[in-house]
């Protein structure tokens, strides 16, 4: 008997997904075969017989036998009366609804895929979709929803209502204009469009393989994995199998957002056997004696640990625990489709087109955070800091809700940035290198955001000049992400200066090397410290196995360093070069320099202070009301200059210049206080006149003669962690 949706079991949409990761085919080249080559045979009006189902399935996944299994399942769960012909047989298929359900599936844009869905349905090709056209649409949607696991019973008249709003002119039908329009302004479409989610949230784990250092027993067979071998842990739910046993291994139980109205506003405990470090229980306090058998159960969202028999003890709702100001809970996003009918409506005054609205998935979900709470988006590097990005991220995906961390190398910032578009009092966490951090920035500050986030940094890598001077540390080394997030909780927010890059180049016949950035938020340098990093960059890219540790890269730094003071390549650099701030001319000829730096944060080449230490007077309580005044553009006073304390939200960069690198080493060393204090300005020109090495944040170049010029762009808000605290005589933290 014909009926109006079948379903296929969990796991075989599973396999079914599998095949579709390593097809390269697309739905509208299979289509193609079917309607005008050499598939036509198979064709019976708009529907195909089981036997053309599995020629549509083999040339699709690209495979040479898919099992029977799924084949039938899938041609069950197609078998409709909603088919065209009225007088097939009802062991077929009609091959929109499959061209249809497999294009949901699989990436692409958008509005390609209205377009395509719209001329799959649009079967009489007249131009518009009629009330019976709309209604196999929707059987698309229940039936896409149902694999994604939503509660579909309240689904139908939502998207029944939906589909009258589609209808802008009242006509009874739907014109393509009209179709692409919705794709446009009516984001719960999401579940037609078939966008791809990063977490499939159907029961798939995430699995990592991981060494134990300490007893850890398989939540499937119970028995020990051993000491230092080797099994999977999701990064979801810390459930643990031996590699044999993962795939018997239960559901994961965590989902990242609410599948029905009655999960929305209501956050649950999530248990899951085993898990427990501490080795204490959150609930007796008694000890949870692990190393005998798989024992305890640890929430997946606030990270209790307790003993199986202290669980009735424990209410159904979870607080999300200690990170509850971060996290973004499960119970606070919901589909769109969801959302009540006032919530949905279309503004009519407020209507975008396809053309400037880049629709993802991020879009198809509502958030609603918990009042009084700053969900936290971060943003991770993998490639950064060798193994500890990766690492990082596994972490952040357990402590936080995976929903709310994103892998820069997967999509870039812009997926996260709109998800949080219009969250409120949401902060950003950045966990990379000062390039990672400058790539925010100017995301950030290209996205027209209604809210303009604080940025955080946990710093990877080498170098990390801004993280040092936010208080944030020149790099993480392993310590215990929950004690930094604490941290953030606590920070401060500080408005940072950034300023903009114009290099005009002048006629020549040499050629620059491309100018990295446009934008300065740490430095910029010409000269000395350019020439040195060049050279460290230009071999790291050439060789960059040498280079795969923080003591290697200081080694080759140091060398580096060391033929430069011999060779001394960029002698006599006043003679080349003449530099104007807020257009009067600097007088560098009592000087005798090979480097000049121009400073926006006080630290330097992973953590020089160029400018030096000044102590100030006690009295001086705003900072750097030197007797100019925080207003001056300009100053160049020397006497002025010793008491002028950097300050990167004061729209001003301070001046140096550097007779070496020997000066350089001693004041990396602490063997010298500074180089030469020149100025304070809002804004800076150079003239050169011959080929100079620069760099901006650490990004070196070879630039022909050219005039630069520096001007203040804007100011970004960022995070200042807590001060450091204070040791007593003995050492001891104060």
């Amino acid at each position: 008997m014909a009926k109006e949706r079948g379903l296929i079991s969990p796991s075989d949409f599973a396999q079914l997904q599998k095949y579709m990761e390593y097809s390269t085919r697309k739905v509208s080249d299979v289509l193609k075969l079917f309607e005008d080559g050499e598939m036509a045979e198979y064709l019976q009006g708009d529907a195909i017989g089981y036997e053309g189902f599995q020629q549509f399935l083999k040339i699709y996944l690209e495979v040479d036998n898919v099992p029977s299994p799924l084949s039938l399942a899938l041609f069950q769960s197609f078998q409709t009366s909603y088919c065209l012909e009225e007088t097939v047989k009802e062991d077929v298929v009609c091959l929109s609804d499959v061209s249809c359900y497999f294009s949901l599936l699989e990436g692409g844009r958008p509005e390609d895929k209205l377009e395509f869905t719209f001329k799959l349905y649009d079967t009489d090709r007249n131009g518009i979709l009629d009330s019976s056209e709309v209604d196999k649409i929707i059987i698309q949607m229940m039936r896409v929803a149902e694999y994604l696991d939503w509660e579909v019973s309240e689904l139908r008249p939502i998207l029944q209502e939906m589909m009258k709003e589609i209808d802008y002119d009242g006509s009874g039908s739907v014109s393509l204009a009209e179709w692409l329009r919705a794709g446009a302004t009516t984001v719960p479409l999401l579940v037609l469009l078939g966008l791809e989610m990063t977490l499939k949230d159907n029961g798939q784990h995430m699995w990592r393989p991981k060494r134990f250092p300490r007893p850890v027993y398989c939540n499937l067979c119970e028995s020990s994995i051993g000491l230092g071998k080797q099994g999977l842990s999701c990064n979801l739910c810390k459930y643990v199998v031996h590699d044999q046993c993962a795939m018997k291994a239960q559901p994961c139980e965590v989902s990242t957002y609410a599948k029905s109205r009655k999960d929305i506003g209501v956050q649950s405990h999530v248990w899951v056997r085993g898990g427990c470090e501490s080795g204490r229980c959150d609930r007796c306090q008694k000890k949870i004696r692990i190393y005998h058998s798989l024992v305890g159960l640890h929430c997946v969202w606030c990270h209790l640990e307790i003993h199986d028999d202290c669980l009735p003890a424990m209410g159904h709702e979870c607080d999300c625990g200690l990170l509850r100001d971060h996290i973004l809970r499960p119970s606070s996003i919901y589909p769109s489709v969801l959302a009540s009918g006032q919530e949905r409506k279309i503004s009519k005054t407020n209507q975008k087109t396809v053309d400037d609205l880049n629709l993802s998935t991020s879009e198809a979900l509502r958030i609603d955070p918990v009042s009084n709470t700053h969900p936290l988006l971060v943003f991770v590097n993998p490639k950064s800091g060798g193994k500890q990005g990766e690492r990082v991220l596994w972490k952040f995906q357990y402590l936080l809700n995976p929903r709310q961390v994103f892998n820069l190398l997967k999509d870039g910032p812009e997926p996260g940035l709109r998800f949080f578009r219009d969250v409120p009092d949401y902060r950003v966490l950045v966990c990379g290198g000062d390039g990672t951090v400058g790539w925010i920035l100017e995301t950030i500050d290209k996205a027209n955001l209604p809210f303009v986030p604080p940025v955080a940094v946990l710093p990877l890598g080498t170098g990390n000049d801004l993280a040092r001077c936010l208080r944030w540390g020149g790099g993480y080394e392993g310590q215990n992400l929950g004690k930094i997030l604490k941290d953030l909780e606590t920070s401060k927010v500080v408005h940072m200066d950034r300023w903009s890059v114009e290099v005009i180049p002048q006629q020549t016949e040499e050629k620059s090397d491309p100018v990295p950035f446009q934008i300065i938020n740490n430095y910029f340098s010409i000269g000395v410290d350019a020439s040195i990093a060049h050279r460290f960059h230009i071999m790291r890219e050439k060789y960059p196995e040498k280079f795969n540790s923080r003591m290697k890269n200081k080694l080759w730094y140091f060398e580096f360093a060391t033929s430069e003071s011999i060779f001394s390549t960029c002698k006599k650099l006043e003679e080349s070069l003449t530099v104007e701030i807020c257009g009067k001319p600097l007088d560098l000829s009592n000087l005798s320099l090979e480097g000049i730096a121009v400073l926006n944060i006080p630290s330097t080449h992973g953590g020089s202070n160029l400018w030096g230490d000044t102590k100030r007077p006690h009295s001086d309580i705003h900072g750097i009301n030197q007797a100019l005044g925080a207003t001056a553009k300009v100053i160049t006073d020397p006497d002025i200059l010793k008491t002028c304390v950097p300050d990167l939200s004061d729209k001003r960069l301070e001046v140096v210049g550097l007779e070496g690198a020997i000066e350089m080493g001693q004041i990396y060393t602490k063997l010298k206080n500074a180089g030469h204090r020149l100025a304070k300005c809002s804004e800076i020109t150079f003239h050169t006149t011959k080929t100079l090495p620069m760099q901006i944040d650490g990004e070196p170049w070879m630039q022909t003669p050219c005039t630069i010029k520096i001007t203040h762009r804007n100011q970004m808000p960022m995070l200042v962690g807590p001060p450091p605290r204070s040791c007593n005589f003995f050492g001891f933290l104060c």
